[in-house]
C-alpha cells in the first residue's frame, strides 16, 4: 500500500527506516503516551520492523505504516491499524516531536483511514487516547470520531484516565 498526500508519503516501514523509527520514539510524549512503542536501540527498531513487515500479508495485522515526508522521503512517524475484536480496529498515529503542530497527524489519518476500511473491508474503527493527550483527542474529532467514553480505564496495561471514540466507516 502507498497513499500520498499533498505534504505526505504513507507506506510499508522498511529497514532502512530503523535508525530514525529508533530516534522519533525517543521523545518524552512517546514514552508518556505510548511507552511500548519505544524503541532504545536501533537494532530493536530493526527487529520490530521486521516482525512488522511480516504482518503485512496476513488478514489479521496488525498493519504499521511509515508516514514520510512527500518531499525529500524523511520518516517523521507511523499510522497503525490493529485488530481488537471480530470486525472492530483501532488506530494508532505518533508524529515525531521536530514534526508535530503542523498539521500531520490529520493529513496523514484522514488518508489512511478510507484506504484501510477499503482494503480490509473495515467497518468501525476505534481511537483510545490518554485524556491528558489533547492533539491526540483533537485529531481524532477532526476525523470525525465520536467520543463514547471519558474515564478510567486500561491503557498501556495500567488504569489511566482515557477516551475512547468510535468512527463508522
Amino acid at each position: 500500500m502507498r497513499i500520498e498526500t499533498e505534504r505526505l508519503c504513507i507506506a510499508v516501514l522498511t529497514q532502512d527506516m530503523a535508525r530514525d523509527v529508533h530516534l522519533n520514539s525517543l521523545d518524552e510524549d512517546t514514552a508518556r503516551f505510548v511507552p511500548d512503542e519505544v524503541f532504545e536501540t536501533e537494532e530493536a527498531a530493526r527487529e520490530a520492523i521486521g516482525f512488522l513487515a511480516g504482518r503485512y500479508a496476513s488478514a489479521e495485522g496488525p498493519f504499521v505504516y511509515a508516514v514520510t515526508e512527500k518531499e525529500g522521503g524523511r520518516y517523521i512517524g507511523y499510522l497503525q491499524m490493529v485488530r481488537i475484536s471480530d470486525g472492530a480496529w483501532e488506530i494508532g498515529y505518533q508524529i515525531g516531536k521536530a514534526h508535530r503542530g503542523r498539521g500531520f497527524a490529520l493529513e496523514a489519518v484522514q488518508a489512511f483511514l478510507p484506504a484501510m476500511a477499503e482494503a480490509h473491508g473495515i467497518r468501525e474503527v476505534f481511537g483510545v487516547c490518554l485524556a491528558e493527550n489533547k492533539a491526540s483527542r483533537r485529531v481524532l474529532e477532526k476525523c470525525g470520531f465520536e467520543k463514547i467514553y471519558e474515564g478510567t480505564g486500561e491503557y498501556q496495561g495500567s488504569s489511566r484516565e482515557i477516551v475512547k471514540y468510535l468512527r463508522k466507516i
